[in-house]
């Protein structure tokens, strides 16, 4: 019995060796320090290249959605003029759109459910994807597929820092970005509720700012919702 319990025993090195887990992409740290993503829509590149490039008090994290016309050459640029920020392109639908968007220099990605497949093709990467959850299966479900971080999407409408609180309270080490209707004076309640960070679109990239090009004041909106991300408690 000794004997077919010793050469049952595995030989010096013949364990294979435990690979390391693959460190979080740096968007994710990122985010999680910013504590704020500004969501930058508009009618074409241009416009979304000057309100990025001339509005100063962006937060350093910056999510242009799919649907902008020239994302791709947008992202290209400021990666190239700010490469200390973190920019990421948002409403993602397919993996096609998430390879091109990847090319042109994207760090995250956005999505308002969760595309498996652009989950598992992303799984290990440096690049970030964001899913968009709404209930308990669907936060089990992404975090099972790998997701490092969740996105509660639409939050205003499914009652705001409430329904934040009751979906967080489960998953209190999954974190999460708060996304739709959060306005600059909400900041500090979702981050009450157990956000992570929120997504301010409207909040500051005003659409009449946008339409007058205003970018001056779409600045100061930026500043006004770092400012308040920096006094809540982490």
């Amino acid at each position: 019995m000794l004997v077919i319990a010793a050469a049952q025993l595995p030989l010096p090195g013949s364990q294979s060796r435990r690979r390391d887990p693959p460190r979080p992409p740096k968007a994710l740290a990122a985010i999680l320090r910013s504590r704020v993503i500004a969501c930058l829509r508009a009618q074409d590149g241009e416009t979304a290249m000057q309100a990025a490039l001339l509005g100063k008090g962006f937060t350093t994290c910056l999510e242009i959605v799919m649907s902008t016309p020239g994302v791709l050459e947008v992202v290209e640029d400021l990666r190239r003029s700010y490469p200390s920020l973190t920019f990421g392109v948002g409403t993602v639908l397919n993996a096609d759109d998430a390879r091109k968007a990847i090319r042109a220099g994207a760090q995250f990605l956005m999505s308002p459910g969760t595309v498996m497949e652009i989950l598992n093709d992303l799984d290990g990467s440096e690049v970030l994807y964001i899913p968009g959850v709404l209930t308990p299966t669907e936060v089990i479900s992404a975090c099972n597929a790998g997701a490092k971080v969740v996105k509660l999407y639409p939050a205003s409408v499914m009652g705001g820092e409430m329904y934040m609180s009751a979906l967080k309270k489960p998953f209190p080490l999954v974190p999460m970005v708060a996304s739709q209707g959060i306005t600059i004076g909400s900041i500090k309640s979702y981050m009450e509720a157990g956000a992570s960070g929120v997504v301010l679109s409207d909040a500051i990239f005003d659409k009449e700012l946008m339409r007058e090009r205003n970018f001056i004041g779409i600045s100061a909106l930026a500043n006004q919702a770092t400012l308040q991300a920096s006094r809540c408690g982490r």
